[in-house]
């Protein structure tokens, strides 16, 4: 083990949340051991066409960690710091995510290492375009369902979409979730991150007697997740009085102002600056004064260097893997509630299962029907990872990690995986 969690990568991370619950589980030690490994991983470098006339050269990943419950199920993230260490790991989240919620899905997750901020739209088409056909062999809609991720959108999926279905010459909405409705996507998929999010923190704001209305909010991320969550718990009453981005953010103890803040990203690219605010920094917000923290941002930014001035009585992670190993433990000695990833963003996934039959049955589905659908599913989730983690006598985390490899291994027993 290295000294600095910090210094892990994401995938050791994973696989040490994954121990730290298996090792106490009764389970057959052939799926244990294979549940520690992806069960296919493709790595490609595939050229593309720059505006400018030049050719780069860009490495993107698929990883597929379980299909014991079903095919794979993965957004598809672009950034400059994706590695297939990190796309394992997310993979392996995903099975467990899945499995938490019920889903019939295994994990799967991909990426290509770029910076899409500096890429113009239709470098962005070719390289998603080229990339599908790269990875067309592995995905599709019984085997490996991509959807969005970090920096991805239902444009993205529109043209991951368009391709694969070019190649099989018939149109496969179901190849991908997360696409423009026009083109059989669900309607209340923007904002399920977001609402499966928040559902969990009303039900653990009942759990820990805090009135909804009440909660000081802080949230790290202001992209799909984060915004529709400070928008959301806006419209309930909460006060939301910090915001950061990847280039800033603001404070401001009276409350911030969503449609401000919007209209600032909009014009200048980042909330900060947003007038009527004071500037706050990232590691200001781990350690402002609020109710609810939610990282909603990417993995590693909360560990032990400061999980201990943490001041929140509750963290519902909106990004996967947010919080390390050893923050995890002086959170739960600090008594805050940390909803894990695996619960707390599964409303993403839900509703994109949800796509994901609309699909296959060619039958749609209102906005209201989704939403029903979506507040049964996270409700029972958080009620079962919570009677668990009474029962077992845990934090969250592992009371869903206990839950998600009982069920996975039950199916890879029953499938005779491991006879």
């Amino acid at each position: 083990m290295k000294e600095n969690a910090c210094q892990e990568s994401a995938y050791d991370v994973a696989l040490r949340q994954y121990d730290a619950v298996a090792d106490k589980l009764d389970i057959d030690p052939g799926i244990r051991e294979m549940l520690r490994h992806p069960r296919f991983a493709v790595e490609v470098a595939f050229p593309v066409k720059m505006d400018d006339g030049t050719v780069k050269v860009f490495k993107g990943y698929r990883v597929i960690h379980n299909t014991a419950r079903g095919p794979g199920k993965g957004g598809i993230r672009y950034h400059p710091d994706v590695t297939f260490e990190e796309v394992k790991a997310l993979s392996m989240w995903m099975t467990w995510k899945c499995a938490v919620v019920g889903l019939p899905f295994g994990g799967a997750k991909g990426g290509v290492t770029c910076n899409p901020l500096e890429m113009s739209q239709g470098e962005i088409e070719r390289l998603t375009r080229r990339f599908t056909t790269e990875i067309s062999d592995v995905i599709g809609p019984a085997t490996d369902i991509p959807g969005p991720d970090v920096f991805t959108n239902p444009q993205v999926m529109a043209w991951m979409m368009d391709t694969y279905s070019t190649q099989k010459g018939r149109f496969v909405p179901g190849i991908v979730t997360g696409k423009p409705i026009p083109l059989g996507g669900s309607l209340g998929r923007a904002q399920a991150t977001a609402r499966g999010l928040v559902i969990c923190i009303r039900e653990a704001a009942k759990e820990l007697g805090l009135p909804l209305n009440s909660l000081r909010i802080a949230v790290q991320g202001y992209g799909n997740v984060g915004s529709n969550v400070v928008s959301i718990l806006n419209g309930y009453g909460c006060k939301i009085v910090g915001v950061t981005d990847v280039m800033g953010g603001v404070f401001c103890e009276a409350g911030l102002d969503p449609a401000a803040m919007t209209t600032q990203l909009r014009e200048t690219g980042s909330v900060e600056g947003t007038p009527g605010t004071d500037s706050l920094s990232n590691a200001e917000l781990i350690e402002l004064d609020c109710d609810v923290l939610v990282p909603a941002a990417i993995e590693n930014q909360i560990t032990k260097a400061n999980a201990g001035k943490v001041k929140a009585r509750m963290i519902a992670e909106g990004a996967n893997g947010p919080t390390t190993p050893e923050a995890d433990e002086i959170l739960s000695d600090k008594g805050v509630m940390v909803i894990p990833d695996v619960l707390a963003n599964a409303g993403g996934v839900t509703v994109s299962y949800f796509e994901w039959v609309q699909n296959l049955m060619n039958f749609y589905w209102t906005e209201e029907e989704v939403a029903e659908r979506l507040e049964r599913i996270m409700t029972d989730s958080f009620a079962s990872v919570l009677g668990t983690a009474k029962e077992k006598g845990t934090n969250l985390r592992a009371a869903a990690y206990n839950l998600a490899i009982l069920r996975v291994a039950e199916a890879m027993k029953l499938r005779g995986v491991c006879r």
